[in-house]
């Protein structure tokens, strides 16, 4: 297997980081020895990635946002952003407000870097001077987003996807990465799959030639197209079901113990 892949890539939350949001000693060390470039392919955005790179020796370089922000972190460059223009999020907030009554709303905008949110958004642990509520409606849609995010306090998490990916009806990408019911939205045709691949093109890559790790919905277009797709142990079913493998979850270092057999670390 060892000489097939010349990238990994891998998900941030759920699948490199233990339940603590912390890389293991184990998992620091096998991507020192990994001999091939490593990826983070996550649906956090830019403003995030700091917490983890806080604990790397170096910045790996990372496509954010589920696909629309392509970041490299030796020259603090945006590569690329694909954002929803702002007549994109009139429509696709509209369909929300239509169709689920209880949904709150906020926007990533500035490729990430910049949160707006409604005041009934819930903020779970996020204080940063970058983060601020809307004064009003209009504000939402102000501005180009790379992604919507769209929350209901009632919904189950699988229903509510389907529910706001019906609402959409293509117009925009809808997946989800947290465990309550919340909804990602990006640009049509947007995806981690899609920014990854745009990657790899540049840099003269071809799926076949891609490991890939992940644990949640919005993982599933990036293992599908990879050449050997491998859902964590304690992944989604959905995600389960379209793997090539499945690894130990990531509190048992499962992306670590993979890595070291792939390629005889």
């Amino acid at each position: 297997m060892m000489s097939r892949f010349r990238l990994v890539a891998t998900d941030i939350d759920g699948t490199l980081i233990n339940s603590e949001r912390r890389l293991s000693p184990r998992t620091l060390d096998v991507l020192a020895r990994v001999p091939v470039p490593v990826v983070l392919v996550t649906g956090r955005p830019l403003r995030w990635l700091d917490q983890l790179y806080d604990q790397l020796p170096h910045p790996l370089p990372a496509v954010c946002a589920n696909g629309a922000v392509i970041y490299d972190p030796d020259n603090d460059e945006v590569l690329r952003a694909d954002s929803m223009p702002v007549e994109v999020l009139l429509d696709v907030t509209k369909r929300l407000r239509d169709a689920v009554p209880d949904v709150s709303l906020a926007v990533e905008v500035e490729d990430g870097r910049g949160f707006l949110h409604e005041e009934s958004w819930t903020l779970r642990w996020e204080t940063d001077h970058r983060v601020r509520v809307i004064s009003s409606p209009e504000e939402l849609t102000s501005l180009p987003a790379v992604k919507l995010l769209a929350r209901s306090a009632t919904a189950d998490p699988d229903d509510f996807l389907e529910l706001v990916s019906r609402t959409l009806g293509g117009v925009a990408e809808a997946t989800r990465s947290s465990s309550s019911a919340l909804v990602e939205i990006s640009a049509a045709g947007v995806t981690k799959a899609a920014g990854l691949a745009w990657l790899c093109d540049r840099d003269g890559i071809t799926a076949d030639q891609v490991l890939a790790f992940g644990d949640m919905p919005n993982d599933i277009p990036m293992l599908t197209w990879a050449g050997h797709a491998v859902a964590m142990g304690n992944a989604h079913p959905a995600l389960q079901a379209t793997a090539d493998a499945i690894c130990a979850s990531n509190d048992e270092d499962g992306v670590a113990a993979y890595l070291q057999a792939a390629f005889n670390l």
